[in-house]
């Protein structure tokens, strides 16, 4: 079976996934315990698992015979940094677009 890489930010790009790790967020949890709380069938939450671990936003656990997934803290620190990111560079672009306006009446905020 080939696996293929994918990025955080496209891996939740899909609404049944952030569903998911929005449940791992709060508790890390089995395949039955998702898909029994899910309208998705297990093997479909079993695939889902499978792009986020992938994605390294959830690890994985061996438990018994079963597997316990939980919200991967390198994964989701990696895409904070990334999103931080973004909106330092929005905000710096937001003071250089505030500072270059004409001002009114001379008087600058």
């Amino acid at each position: 079976m080939t696996t293929y890489a994918v990025d955080a930010w496209t891996a939740l790009a899909d609404p049944t996934r952030r569903e998911i790790f929005a449940r791992l967020a709060v508790r890390p949890r089995s395949v039955t315990d998702l898909a029994s709380e899910l309208p998705v069938s297990r093997p479909a939450v079993s695939q889902h698992l499978r792009v986020l671990k992938n994605a390294d936003l959830v690890r994985v656990r061996p438990e018994g015979t079963r597997r316990i997934y939980a919200v991967d803290p390198d994964g989701l620190r990696a895409m904070r940094a990334e999103l931080e990111m973004f909106w330092s560079a929005a905000l710096i672009n937001f003071k250089r677009l505030v500072e270059a306006e004409p001002q009114e009446n001379g008087v600058r905020p």
